[in-house]
């Protein structure tokens, strides 16, 4: 009896040291995720633009000074980088490693920012991290947006505020009625390629009315479990088993690329759903 309970026991840490080992990989090692992006509407003169998008980063390290995402960031020699929100954590917030991040980061290509909700719990945190990357030069879009030129073409790119900013003053107004608003403002009918960041995937079908080309999003965390043939068990905004948590979605003329991202929040581990870069490829053919 004696022997048989040594054994249980020894199978039981056994057990539970793959499984420490097993959330240890899953958290920590990042993966590579490659799309191309092909539109008639893409100038030629961005075949093979890259670009590499960064979601929920939530005070997540990678290494000191984040050197291993850096270093992955860098081997990729993207053209620009995209960041779709919560950089920072409202439950553990860290200014530091993400300006870590930032300050690395932006020494290997433009960066341009959109906030999360998470950014918006935080307003103290938050205009001392936009003050911070705005002097190391990144490009932050608040209901806003830039252009990238090359020769005699461009691209467009808009941010939008994620609508929990927007919450208290339009107190009544549905996620999608303050998107509407802001897009309304910010978009037109010019035949140019235009690129939207926004934190929120769930709001696809409000993108797809106004006409946005290709849509950078996070927040979803890929559905935190993922589980084989079924995909993200729950997500913010979206519940359980939701529609849009990781990979391309595409609606009429408009592509969504929707980031796993790379940290937690309130749930500490992932499973089944590595930290993720993507990485996009721009092409017109």
């Amino acid at each position: 009896m004696e022997e048989i309970i040594k054994i249980l026991i020894l199978s039981l840490l056994f057990l539970l040291i793959v499984i420490i080992i097993y959330l240890y990989f899953e958290n920590n090692y990042i993966k590579i995720t490659n799309i191309d992006i092909v539109d008639s509407k893409i100038p030629s003169e961005f075949k093979d633009f890259t670009i590499v998008h960064i979601s929920d980063l939530h005070n997540k390290q990678f290494g000191k000074n984040q050197k291993n995402i850096i270093s992955k960031i860098n081997k990729i020699s993207p053209d620009i980088i995209v960041i779709t929100g919560d950089l920072i954590s409202s439950y553990s917030t860290n200014l530091d490693i993400a300006i870590d991040f930032i300050n690395n980061a932006i020494k290997v290509a433009p960066i341009y920012y959109v906030n999360g909700n998470h950014e918006s719990r935080l307003p103290e945190d938050y205009n001392s991290l936009k003050s911070q990357m705005k002097s190391a030069g990144v490009n932050i879009l608040e209901n806003s947006y830039s252009s990238i030129s090359k020769e005699n073409s461009k691209i467009n790119i808009i941010g939008i505020n994620d609508p929990s900013f927007d919450a208290l003053q339009l107190y009544g107004y549905t996620d999608q009625q303050i998107i509407s608003k802001d897009l309304e403002k910010l978009t037109n009918n010019s035949d140019e390629y235009t690129i939207l960041l926004s934190h929120r995937p769930e709001l696809f079908d409000t993108y797809c009315s106004y006409n946005i080309n290709l849509v950078f999003a996070g927040h979803a965390h890929g559905g935190q479990i993922r589980l084989p043939f079924i995909g993200g068990v729950i997500a913010p905004n979206q519940g359980f088993f939701p529609q849009y948590t990781s990979g391309l979605y595409q609606k009429g003329n408009t592509n969504m690329i929707v980031s796993r991202g790379l940290g937690n929040s309130a749930f500490p581990f992932r499973i089944n759903n590595r930290p993720e870069i993507v990485v996009v490829k721009l092409s017109n053919n």
